[in-house]
């Protein structure tokens, strides 16, 4: 097995990066469960190999920097993004409002999303204490 390091979680599973669906969730939830990859996403009308008659496409990594040092060579790439797995997270329907969500989802965050935003047996009631529940 190959031994990963890095400053930001590690993908939980390895052997299924690249094979999670590309249309996802964006952002929301303010807490994860897992990471599952970190994405890459390229964009031909900005300067990408075109291989996808057009189309935006992404590279999946392991790390952020594995992802981060590709996003820094490879023109028309994006900044990384991380794909991470929620079994239960916070639902915002309305600035303020915020209710409690149990059913999984997957979603793209910003990497720096990821700081202090791991999921703990009370980091949503505490969260839902702490704004007026």
């Amino acid at each position: 097995m190959t031994e990963f390091s890095s400053a930001h979680p590690i993908a939980i599973d390895p052997e299924l990066i690249g094979e999670y669906p590309a249309m996802t969730k964006s952002g929301g939830g303010y807490f994860y469960d897992d990471v599952l990859e970190y994405r890459v996403w390229v964009h031909p009308h900005a300067g990408g190999e075109d291989l996808h008659d057009g189309d935006d496409y992404y590279y999946a990594f392991v790390t952020f920097e594995d992802a981060a040092e590709f996003s820094d060579e490879t023109p028309g790439a994006e900044r990384p993004l991380v794909l991470v797995r929620q079994f239960e997270s916070i639902n915002e329907p309305t600035p303020g409002v915020f209710e409690h969500y149990t059913d999984e989802r997957i979603t793209e965050w910003r990497v720096e999303w990821l700081a202090d935003s791991k999921r703990t047996e009370t980091s949503i009631p505490d969260f839902l204490k702490g704004h007026g529940h």
